[in-house]
């Protein structure tokens, strides 16, 4: 979806970019996590919040469209949030599994705009309200820090050619209430960032103008008085006590949805891994120890491949087998055969399919002879395995028996059934009583 030709003509004179200055990289760039699910029709709460809404909603064409999006908003489909001057982007998810990529656009305040609106709130009260995320009215109307119909430009990956599409709402509903909780991401949109802003605040303070960052002063300002470090440390200040940490959440989190635009690294490799990353650091907060601790390389690729939702099953499925298995050197093969075992049970399991050993004297030699009185075909012995043509037992180290099953005369056994103490319920569960 793109804005309509005469919106296209008039973006690239609505967006004019202030003098650089030196700011760190992190305070231009913010990205908010997606926000949970909501009820109700309320969009936004604070004020600035409902003109953004407003903004939105008397350039739309359509009522129809801003309906569904914000229905998709209240939904929870729109992925993390990223702010950097000038421009809003976030996935958004629609109707096919891959998500849409979204973008808002909005004009940058120039630097004549930037010093009067500093100027504006060094005074004492704009000040204390910005740090407690509040935007006096006055303030905000001293540069239009807040858009104006037609002020917010649309872009969207999706085939829809509505102004705005659905996916396009949705985003502005949610960034609406993320304006509600930080203002912040107002002013960052519009050019600086919140330590930016603040630097620049208490250098006007203390010097009477808004200083290099403001893009007006030239001068340093007299010195603010320091205490050096050494003397800082001899202070010893008694420490407080810390706050309770943050409960851990019952689930791990979704991560966002990779980039789909061209060079950009397979979304689906990226999903397994902010996945598995998030699931580790769940157990640690949870448990105190590491799932993955102790493993190693191959066993580790046949647990992240294991852990795929229906692995080998589809396309791409299958060309993750076929990387994963590539990184360590082995085929698509032994890894779904691996991934068979592991799915049996765990590190065990795998330990049982690639590591034949020979058992000491006892139940191993009471299986044959369990297996016969059961009315069980004849299983012939080998090391720490006994088969028939299509059915064959393993004794694990840890005095389980595990089932495997081939084909008559092909010898390619896959790990089948749950491990058991008993051989004949082993052996029942894969020939049936």
């Amino acid at each position: 979806m793109t804005p309509p030709p005469d919106r296209l003509r008039s973006a690239p004179a609505r967006v004019r970019r202030s003098r650089p200055s030196a700011v760190t990289h992190e305070d231009r760039r913010r990205t908010f996590p997606a926000v949970v699910p909501w009820t109700g029709e309320e969009t936004a709460t604070t004020w600035w919040g409902r003109e953004w809404t407003r903004a939105l909603e008397e350039s739309a064409l359509d009522p129809a469209r801003l309906a569904r999006g914000r229905a998709y908003a209240r939904r929870g489909l729109v992925d993390a949030i990223t702010i950097t001057p000038g421009r809003i982007t976030a996935y958004v998810h629609g109707s096919r599994p891959r998500p849409y990529r979204t973008r808002i656009g909005l004009r940058v305040l120039g630097d004549g705009e930037w010093d009067e609106l500093l100027a504006a709130a060094a005074g004492p009260e704009y000040f204390s309200a910005l740090l407690d995320k509040d935007v006096p009215r006055a303030l905000a109307a001293t540069a239009d820090l807040l858009p104006g119909p037609g002020d917010l430009i649309p872009d969207c990956s999706c085939p829809d050619d509505g102004f705005p599409c659905k996916h396009a709402a949705a985003l502005c509903y949610q960034t609406a209430r993320l304006l509600d909780e930080d203002p912040f991401a107002l002013f960052l949109l519009r050019g600086r960032g919140e330590r930016e802003i603040l630097a620049a605040l208490i250098r006007h303070d203390s010097t009477g103008g808004p200083g290099p960052a403001g893009g007006a002063g030239t001068g340093e300002g007299p010195r603010l008085p320091t205490v050096p470090a050494d003397t800082a440390g001899a202070l010893h200040r008694p420490v407080g006590v810390l706050p309770p940490p943050f409960p851990v959440p019952a689930h791990p989190g979704r991560p966002p949805a990779g980039s789909d635009e061209p060079g950009a690294p397979d979304p689906l490799a990226l999903d397994l891994l902010a996945t598995e990353a998030a699931h580790r650091a769940h157990a640690l907060l949870t448990t105190g120890a590491d799932p993955v601790a102790g493993l190693t390389v191959w066993e580790d690729t046949v647990r992240l491949a294991a852990a795929h939702p229906g692995a080998g099953l589809t396309a791409s499925t299958r060309t993750l087998y076929r990387d994963l298995a590539g990184a360590v050197g082995r085929t698509a093969t032994e890894l779904a055969r691996a991934v068979a075992a592991w799915h049996q049970g765990g590190r065990a399991a795998l330990a049982v399919l690639e590591e034949p050993w020979d058992p000491p004297a006892g139940p191993f030699d009471r299986a044959g002879p369990a297996l016969a009185a059961a009315g069980l075909p004849a299983f012939r012995p080998l090391r720490n395995r006994l088969s028939t043509p299509a059915v064959q037992l393993r004794l694990g180290r840890d005095g389980l028996w595990y089932g495997y099953e081939s084909d008559p005369g092909r010898e390619e056994w896959w790990p089948r059934g749950t491990p058991d103490t008993d051989p004949v319920g082993a052996a029942t569960a894969l020939l049936g009583p």
